[in-house]
């Protein structure tokens, strides 16, 4: 089929609920896709910070088929041989104690969230509320959604469930506002993703950590979309040299194979007993096998090293591009945000036009989020393909 038959069929069966773009990729190979009339782009999108090892690799397919013909799927009510490796190695990396599969970041959210609660329920003491933060990204669960800071996401789905309070990021003194004897955690992402790839500031982490250590109330980091080497270190936190007790992961966990995790301490771990929480489909065998391999590879020698120094590079090339539009350029790693002074819905769809896929973050906003293995030469292609469409912008 064609590009637009295949939209013309889409239209009729698939629920409008994404604002797609008028091409269907059917062919992905590294850092490049191909859509059904043969037309090839450099992919910087990657799934949005999905395909850590860019399209079809290898190394995924090659365990993908090793383990479909052993076993798909069995229930949570039996052990797993690659989830308990998967956990093994994940634990391992993080300095964390227990994991938790589910199969997004949405539900990874939700375990923690309802892990939370359950911990204090436990305790007999009555914390529940949890603090997030204004321009935050969670999921959209109903509580996740909730959790997101941005109205736009919850307009029309109230009432919404109670107990969580906005603090504004990177200022410390409006989550002291915010604390009392109701609290249970604060939930954070270090890098804010959706809200305009905004990192948060070494000395506003290590302050949520004192207060959480102070009032002994939980941290949560969403490391959904910065996380699995995305920042240049396996865990985001690692990055900022902060620990906190719960770590939600999927995204760039299976490569594209879905998965989600929460990574947990001790002391968060004894909030759950079995029957408190569960997901039919997590952890299984396939996907557990797939995320296994591809931490091996992005935990390897090497390969961290190599997504620091393509992180600088696509930063220092991100920045030598002159546009009196351009606000500011801000990365971690294989993450960055170009900010224009206005929005960029018109300069995605001629990037795409001229072969190269990006997405935005926020209406004003660029996102860069390639592949872990992304090289300079893509970077430099990406590049001009970018200064190519800004001229026609």
């Amino acid at each position: 089929m064609t590009n637009q038959e295949i939209v013309s069929r889409g239209q009729e069966v698939v629920m409008n609920t994404y604002g797609r773009f008028p091409i269907a990729l059917v062919k992905g190979k590294g850092s490049y896709v191909w859509d059904a009339d043969g037309k090839e782009y450099l992919d910087f999108v990657g799934g949005i910070a999905v395909c850590a090892l860019g399209h079809s690799p290898a190394e995924l397919q090659k365990i993908i088929k090793e383990q479909a013909d052993n076993l798909w799927h069995v229930s949570n009510l039996y052990w797993i041989e690659p989830q308990v490796k998967l956990a093994e190695k994940l634990t391992g990396l993080s300095g964390l104690s227990q994991a938790f599969f589910c199969n997004s970041g949405a539900e990874a959210n939700e375990a923690a969230i309802k892990l939370v609660r359950k911990y204090y329920y436990r305790q007999k003491e009555n914390r529940s509320k949890i603090i997030v933060f204004n321009n935050s990204f969670h999921g959209r669960t109903l509580a996740t959604l909730t959790a997101t800071g941005q109205s736009k996401y919850q307009e029309g789905f109230a009432p919404l469930p109670e107990g969580f309070v906005y603090a504004d990021f990177n200022d410390l003194m409006s989550v002291e506002k915010l604390i009392d004897e109701d609290t249970a955690a604060i939930m954070i992402e270090p890098i804010q993703g959706e809200g305009g790839v905004l990192p948060a500031d070494p000395a506003f982490l290590a302050g949520l950590r004192h207060i959480c250590n102070r009032e002994g109330i939980f941290l949560v980091f969403d490391e959904v979309q910065c996380g699995v080497g995305r920042t240049g270190n396996f865990m985001a936190f690692q990055t900022y040299g902060i620990s906190p007790d719960i770590v939600t992961m999927a995204k760039g966990l299976g490569g594209g194979f879905p998965i989600g995790a929460m990574l947990v301490n001790d002391k968060a771990a004894s909030g759950f007993a079995p029957g408190d929480h569960a997901s039919t489909f997590g952890g299984n065998p396939l996907a557990t096998a797939v995320a296994s391999q591809l931490v091996d590879i992005v935990s390897a020698p090497g390969f961290l090293e190599n997504v620091n120094q393509m992180g600088g590079y696509l930063k220092q090339s991100l920045e030598q591009i002159k546009d009196e539009r351009i606000v500011a350029v801000r990365s971690k790693g294989l993450m960055a945000g170009l900010e224009f002074h206005k929005p960029v819905n018109d300069l995605v769809r001629i990037c795409m036009q001229n072969g190269l896929l990006l997405v935005g973050a926020g209406p004003q906003v660029l996102r860069f989020v390639p592949a872990l293995n992304v090289n300079e030469t893509e970077i430099n292609q990406m590049v001009g393909l970018l200064k190519k469409s800004l001229k026609e912008w």
